[in-house]
């Protein structure tokens, strides 16, 4: 049988329930989530330890993040030609190994090359998680499960860095990787016993799109990502910051060109765009994981560097943010598949700017923390009301045989979104300390943000206060992109079909 021009087979029949299968994958999705910020709050333990530099320390995450981030539409392919649950379990083998090989190494280079292997199991595995959920939930039932879905990736923000301070300042930097290895054995275990087989689509395997992807995705993700690292300046000889990104996005508008022109099947579906809601769901989700980055940085850095607070008790303040959002995700979650989703996603976004908004416009030397908690409080009302409607809205209409392509550029929009923030953020936040603290721009916007916010004298507190206020209004305002993307989204299909059956009139009794 084929299947959008790809042969099919056939995977066991599916489960009574589809939960038990998704709670297995998100354990493992958790646990890479949680991965993406742990190392910060461990990076001066690890610089102290290996004896490593600024520079060579920053690539324990840059290393990661690239890794994960460069082959997401490859992996969400990948799940579709050999099924997401055997690709799942192959990317929590390598990340589970990975994370053992980055606890016992002795060097910063051996470390970053764990790293790198570390990123590419989470890369195997984030796409196949979504897939799963499009694959085994009906579409008028989608929208608790990607609740769930969303309220994980909202809880592994905080987690992280709490972990990390407790581990870190308990056993050492070398467990925040060790940690992984019992979490990793049991998703496994979890994994192998309910994870259904699904049918499998193969697909031919569209090599050149592979390279043109992986080497466009490389070039503009490093250039954003270490743009800053460099000044937004020369790399090395002819080799600039702005060259690098330039020459992306030109591979990468190769790379459409060619996608719309193969005539094998290509790597990535552009069909999959004419999908109204498919296609504003990406944009809402850049401008989302741009925000979700960016505003991390202010935040912290203030509570670090004006009120004085530890690491882990920074990353405390966003507990209100976590609890909230987690209890408003399955109640959003199930109102996602009975009303239109531009008004539970809007009204998401609406919190989400007015709480960025809010919070720039008090940071202030002395303010009390309960008058942070409120904008922070904000913050999780918009988490509950965003994920889930804007990841079950991209997925309702996909195609079964294109549920892991989909995933993959859901995935990567979200992570260059990130990319995008964090690059955007750093450049913003050192402008503006430069303009409201001119003798001390570089101290604290520098590579070395730990150890310059720590010691930031009081006299430079209300200048430094005003700036990360200031950098607070750059995500609020990327948001009101994804509102107007939220707000176009068309009534998904089961909805409209709901409403027709409902509209239609009760037949006429048959006459006595």
């Amino acid at each position: 049988m084929a299947v959008g021009g790809s042969a099919v087979t056939a995977g066991k029949p599916l489960p009574a329930s589809p939960w038990p299968a998704l709670w297995a994958m998100v354990i493992g999705f958790f646990m890479i989530l949680v991965d993406s910020t742990i190392v910060s709050v461990a990076t001066p333990a690890i610089m102290s330890d290996l004896g490593a530099d600024v520079d060579a320390v920053v690539w324990v995450t840059s290393a990661y993040l690239l890794a994960y981030a460069v082959p997401l539409l490859i992996t969400g392919r990948l799940g579709d030609r050999f099924g997401p649950g055997r690709v799942y379990l192959v990317g929590l083998t390598i990340f589970t190994l990975a994370s053992l090989w980055c606890g016992l190494t002795g060097s910063i280079g051996m470390l970053v090359a764990a790293r790198v292997v570390q990123g590419i199991g989470a890369s195997l595995m984030t796409p196949q998680t979504m897939a799963v959920i499009t694959r085994t939930f009906q579409a008028e039932t989608r929208g608790r499960a990607m609740s769930l879905w969303g309220a994980v990736a909202g809880v592994a923000t905080l987690v992280g860095p709490i972990l990390g301070g407790v581990l870190v300042d308990g056993l050492g930097w070398e467990w925040i990787f060790f940690i992984n290895v019992p979490v990793g054995v049991i998703a496994f275990v979890f994994a192998v016993r309910l994870v259904p087989a699904l049918e499998t689509h193969v697909h031919k395997f569209d090599i050149v799109g592979v390279v043109l992807s992986a080497i466009g995705m490389f070039l503009l993700v490093f250039g954003l990502q270490e743009g800053q690292a460099y000044d937004w300046g020369t790399i090395a000889g002819p080799v600039s910051v702005w060259s690098l990104i330039i020459a992306g996005v030109v591979v990468m508008g190769v790379f459409l060109w060619w996608q719309a022109r193969t005539r094998s099947e290509p790597l990535v579906t552009l069909a999959l765009f004419r999908d109204r809601n498919f296609s504003l769901a990406n944009v809402a989700i850049t401008t989302v994981g741009f925000a979700i980055t960016a505003m991390a940085f202010p935040l912290m850095f203030y509570a670090q560097g004006v009120m004085g607070l530890s690491p882990t008790r920074s990353a405390l303040l966003l507990v209100p943010m976590a609890v909230i959002s987690g209890v408003l995700a399955l109640w959003v979650g199930r109102k996602t598949d009975q009303v239109h989703p531009r008004w539970l996603a809007g009204f998401g976004m609406v919190c989400f700017a007015a709480s960025l908004f809010w919070a720039g416009a008090i940071l202030r030397p002395g303010l009390p923390v309960w008058e942070l908690l409120l904008p922070i409080a904000l913050l999780g009302v918009a988490n509950g009301f965003i994920w889930a409607p804007i990841a079950t809205t991209a997925t309702r209409n996909l195609p079964m045989s294109n549920a892991g392509s989909g995933a993959g550029i859901y995935n990567t929009t979200r992570q260059v979104g990130a990319v995008l923030g964090s690059a955007a953020i750093a450049t913003l936040m050192a402008s503006r300390i430069a303009a409201n603290l001119p003798a001390a721009a570089g101290g604290a916007g520098g590579g070395s943000a730990e150890a310059g916010v720590a010691a930031l004298p009081p006299a430079l507190h209300e200048g430094f206060a005003t700036a990360m206020g200031q950098s607070l209004y750059l995500p609020a305002a990327v948001l009101l992109i994804g509102l107007v993307a939220v707000a176009s989204f068309a009534m998904p299909r089961h909805l409209a079909a709901r409403r027709a059956a409902a509209a239609e009139p009760d037949p006429a009794p048959a006459p006595a």
